[in-house]
This record gives structure tokens, sequence and C-alpha cells, in this order.
């Protein structure tokens, strides 16, 4: 029997220009885009993904060496339910998962949450939505959770 460790984190990261942290932050605002993945690679679904990293010195997103800022968010628990509760109302036909990805080593969760070992310094989260249905397109979706600033800071690089 395999086992996977989905027990989240106790702080994310989110690393993006500061105009759109500060809008997360204050609207929960997020987007969710297809990965960057070949067609075969994901399977015979489309999927929608929110990444985020597990440390702040993560090195997942591209161009994080010239931002000027990032999010904390302090409570990832509360934080991946939101997420999912907003998404379910948005997408009430997909269906999600968020766990960490797996670096030179196949996941359980397949292709979607696995990555090659020279990524492990990205150390990403990664939530994930499939449509329930066949013939279902995957046009990127923009989120609002509310203000999280109650589990959330906006911290700027020194």
């Amino acid at each position: 029997m395999t086992t996977i460790d989905n027990n989240r984190p106790p702080k994310l990261y989110y690393f993006s220009d500061r105009q759109k942290l500060e809008r997360a932050l204050t609207t929960g605002e997020f987007r969710l885009v297809p990965p960057q993945l070949p067609a075969h690679a994901a399977g015979d679904h489309p999927y929608l993904i929110l990444s985020l990293a597990q440390k702040p010195d993560g090195a997942l997103f591209e161009g994080k060496q010239s931002a000027d800022a990032y999010l904390v968010i302090h409570d990832a628990e509360r934080f991946g339910e939101r997420v999912h509760r907003v998404v379910q109302r948005i997408l009430p036909n997909w269906a999600g998962i968020d766990a960490a990805i797996s670096y030179g080593k196949p996941s359980p969760l397949g292709r979607l949450f696995s990555k090659e070992r020279p990524h492990a310094d990205e150390a990403e989260w990664r939530f994930a939505w499939r449509p329930m249905q066949a013939n279902a397109s995957a046009n990127p979706v923009t989120i609002q959770l509310g203000s999280i600033a109650d589990i959330a800071e906006l911290r700027v690089n020194d």
C-alpha cells in the first residue's frame, strides 16, 4: 500500500510582483493556470494548478530574484481549505487535491506531482484540479478568497 503525505506544511510562500501580492493579501486573488507540461504528461484530463513554495528560499518562481516582496501564508491549512472551498463554487464539476511535489521519484499522485531531482530546490506545494467529465477545457481562472490578511503577510526583501 502506498501512502501519500498530504499534510500541509505550517507555512507557504508565494512570490510575484508586489502589486499582485498586495491584491492577493487584500482580496485573496490567485490565478489557476494549466501546468507547463507536455500534453501526454498530464494524462487524459486537463488540469488547473496553483503553486506555492514550502520554504522562503525555494527557487520556485521565475523572476524571483527580481521580486522585491513575497507573501508568507502563516496558516497553510486554513489557506488550503479556503482555496478548495472557493474553487468548488467556481468549478463545481472539478476535483481538487493539494500535495508536495515529489522530486527524483514518481509521486503516487502521478506525473502532475512529480519532477526531476534537479528541481528539488523549488520545494513546491501544488494545488491541482481536474474536470470530472471528459471534453472539458482548462482555461486560466482567477479566484478571490477574500482578504487573507488574518493568515498571511506581505514581506519586503531586504
